[in-house]
């Protein structure tokens, strides 16, 4: 069968065929919500950076019509990217969105490129005083901004081991706020994704909602909205529901994300999502029918893909970058399985096996013969 494959996975009694999914090769940038991918590293063997299939990664990504959220958790900050490389992956992901743009081969989209900014030049385990956390902040701002992007202000480790208070949090964020250039995307990271952020904004998740509510309020037009992983929908949408008209709800949430996109009556949430990475062309072909109203279609693209983000995502979820990277290897989008670090053998081999049949099923393989041998090749090398 052209664009088949079959292969024999470990413990199962029958091949699985894998056949290529009807996805378009690019799709126009969501009209009904605004989405980003948060896009992995790609390295080569002994986790040297591999900088070109890391910025064509990207190109792939805009290519189906996601805004790439760059130098995030995803790309291993705090666990292998130094902000110095950090820095540098900002750097060229802008310039390769100018040299886009330039050319006039970017679809337009209302923000292609938002990037991280966080304290993590400041050494983890080590007392750190606010101003200090202030001034790691602004140097990361201004380099953001300096390279033309938008902001995401991340969630610190420092912050949330020095502060005090509410009022702590409140302090630095209208400080930085106050010498934002263009509205910001807040970063509300769980702990399941980082142990060090437990407590972030001073509190439980009621008390934490209301300090981030009052930090909004006070900074008027300088928030576009809050990217949320929790990994709990009703939380969710009950802070989406409190936020001013206006302010976005960006879900981070890569268990219950196909409910929360889609939304109710009463609202959905944007998205800024690593998943996205790792299932952008069903994701892509979803909000497609979306935008057109298709509901049915959207469901029918999105909802295979959860079970595969529940198994990336599963404990400990900090490892869910493995996944990523996985599924770029499989689909050709870089030639190695590395990462930086090493961080691809923290994975069992029967993880991966799981994550693999979940992807056929969801159809984020896209080239079934490359998926096959490459899966071979890592099983008889296991």
């Amino acid at each position: 069968m052209a664009g088949a494959a079959r292969i024999l996975l470990p413990g199962r009694g029958e091949a699985l065929t894998i056949t290529r999914p009807d996805w378009a090769a690019s799709y126009p940038p969501p009209s009904s919500r605004r989405v980003y991918a948060a896009a992995h590293v790609a390295a080569r063997a002994g986790g040297v950076i591999d900088w070109d299939s890391t910025m064509r990664f990207r190109e792939h990504l805009w290519a189906l019509g996601f805004g790439i959220a760059e130098a995030m958790d995803t790309a291993q900050r705090g666990m292998g990217l130094s902000w110095a490389v950090a820095g540098e992956l900002i750097t060229r992901s802008a310039e390769r969105l100018a040299k886009h743009r330039a050319a006039g081969t970017l679809a337009s989209m209302a923000s292609p490129l938002a990037c991280g900014a966080g304290t993590d030049q400041l050494a983890d385990g080590e007392s750190h005083s606010l101003p200090s956390i202030a001034r790691a902040y602004l140097e990361q701002m201004d380099l953001v901004q300096g390279a033309g992007a938008d902001v995401i202000i991340m969630a610190s480790r420092a912050l949330a081991a020095s502060a005090r208070s509410a009022r702590d949090y409140l302090d630095i964020y209208t400080d930085l706020l106050s010498q934002a250039e263009r509205p910001v995307i807040l970063h509300w990271l769980g702990e399941a994704f980082d142990p060090a952020l437990r407590g972030y904004w001073g509190g439980a998740f009621a008390a934490a909602s209301d300090t981030v509510l009052e930090l909004i309020e006070r900074a008027g037009a300088k928030v576009d909205g809050i990217k949320l992983s929790v990994l709990d929908g009703a939380k969710e949408v009950a802070l989406r529901r409190r936020l001013p008209p206006g302010i976005r709800l960006y879900t981070g949430d890569d268990f219950n994300y196909a409910e929360l996109i889609a939304g109710d009556a009463e609202g959905h949430s944007d998205a800024l999502l690593g998943i996205f990475a790792a299932i952008a062309a069903p994701a892509a072909a979803a909000l497609r029918a979306l935008d057109l109203g298709d509901l049915a279609g959207y469901r029918a693209a999105m909802a295979p893909t959860v079970p595969l983000s529940r198994v990336i995502f599963e404990e400990p979820t900090y490892h869910y970058k493995v996944g990523v990277a996985f599924l770029a290897w499989l689909n050709g989008l870089q030639p190695q399985f590395a990462m930086v670090g090493g961080l691809e053998r923290r994975r069992t081999t029967a993880h991966l096996v799981r994550v693999f049949e979940l992807a056929a099923a969801a159809g984020a393989l896209t080239e079934p013969e490359l998926a096959v041998a490459r899966m071979t090749e890592l099983l008889e090398g296991a």
